[in-house]
């Protein structure tokens, strides 16, 4: 039974040892949350600077997005009504539309953002 009881000594280096584990601990989290904070800032930055190519890319994915789904939904409407070829051909105008509203849609919204760094100071 004398085994299992700590001495007072014993105690407070074992209350030690936890209290420097965890200000090590704290410590490590505080320089974490410093780093993802950096990362998440630098993420805000890249998203509102888009270069060309990703421009390009949005444009482009948003154009065909409405071309098919309105093949889609031509082609959907063909099969169950039996409108053939009908539907596909009025519904893939409609997309070629919907597409091209969308495209000239942000691009306007792009072409009323100032550029980065034009602005006072």
């Amino acid at each position: 039974m004398t085994e299992a009881c700590w001495t007072v000594e014993q105690r407070s280096s074992g209350e030690e040892d936890q209290a420097a584990r965890l200000k090590r601990l704290g410590d490590r989290l505080r320089e974490i949350d410093k780093r993802e904070e950096g990362e998440r800032q630098t993420a805000t930055q890249s998203g509102k600077d888009m270069s060309g190519l990703a421009r390009g890319l949005r444009l482009s994915t948003e154009f065909a997005a409405g071309v098919l789904v309105g093949v889609g939904l031509g082609w959907a409407c063909d099969r169950y009504l039996g409108t053939a070829p009908w539907g596909l051909i009025l519904f893939m105008l409609l997309g070629f539309g919907a597409g091209m509203m969308n495209v000239m849609r942000t691009a306007r919204v792009w072409s009323q953002r100032p550029p980065e760094g034009d602005g006072p100071g």
